[in-house]
């Protein structure tokens, strides 16, 4: 099946990743075009069609979470920020402000697409294959997650917690202790039960052969990489 794919605007200030991201994601057969500022964004706006809109936070003059708050307001279009911030905070509040999801600096293009497929099919049913899941998907009810591939993974209460609390923000890196007070509200615990929990859904998962798109990135935290359907 042929798919539409989305046309997608870059506002980023950095030249290099711009344009890198301009040439990758036209070579992938996406209609993109990338501008350096909010202003020269709103410009381009009235003559270039874009639905979906890869978004730097740290803009000069006017920035980015002003243009995510206003793009959001037009409900035409879908927004995913790019940011060299890893505080969840910075990403909590431009999810708040509209963006469907945030993603770390620096980012994987090949993870990127995904994102932005998943993001499309997500809005677009009629362009979704209907043979199985274009996206990750989480069950609140059965705890069983469901790779884009069909394969599913039962999880266990602990292991559904974590799925649920990284997949909340997928691109966003959250340090254990964040993870470990966002799991365990009302208890007193730290990392390392993270830890055990990660490393007993680790081994099911290579039991089962199943993929899990959580990595931990080292120093950091951990991350979950894939946009996930509730």
């Amino acid at each position: 099946m042929t798919l539409n794919k989305p046309a997608i605007a870059i506002v980023e200030d950095n030249d290099d990743l711009r344009e890198e991201l301009e040439f990758f994601l036209q070579q992938k057969g996406y209609n993109a075009w990338g501008v350096n500022s909010a202003e020269t964004f709103w410009k381009h706006l009235h003559q270039q069609p874009a639905q979906i809109v890869l978004l730097d936070i740290g803009l000069p003059g006017e920035d980015g979470l002003s243009v995510l708050h206003y793009l959001h307001t037009m409900h035409k279009f879908r927004i995913i920020v790019i940011t060299a911030q890893g505080d969840p905070e910075v990403h909590q509040q431009a999810l708040q402000r509209g963006a469907d999801l945030t993603l770390v600096k620096p980012i994987s293009f090949t993870h990127l697409v995904s994102s932005i497929e998943a993001l499309w099919f997500r809005h677009n049913p009629a362009n979704t294959p209907v043979s199985h899941p274009q996206s990750w998907q989480l069950s609140d009810i059965s705890r069983i997650l469901t790779a884009p591939n069909g394969q599913t993974l039962k999880l266990s209460t602990q292991e559904y917690a974590l799925i649920h609390t990284l997949s909340s923000n997928p691109g966003a890196v959250f340090s254990r202790e964040t993870v470990a007070d966002l799991m365990f509200p009302h208890e007193q615990s730290d990392g390392h039960r993270v830890d055990v929990i990660l490393s007993r859904l680790r081994k099911k998962a290579r039991t089962q052969a199943f993929r899990l798109p959580l990595h931990s990135i080292f120093g950091q935290g951990l991350v979950f990489t894939e946009v996930v359907d509730r």
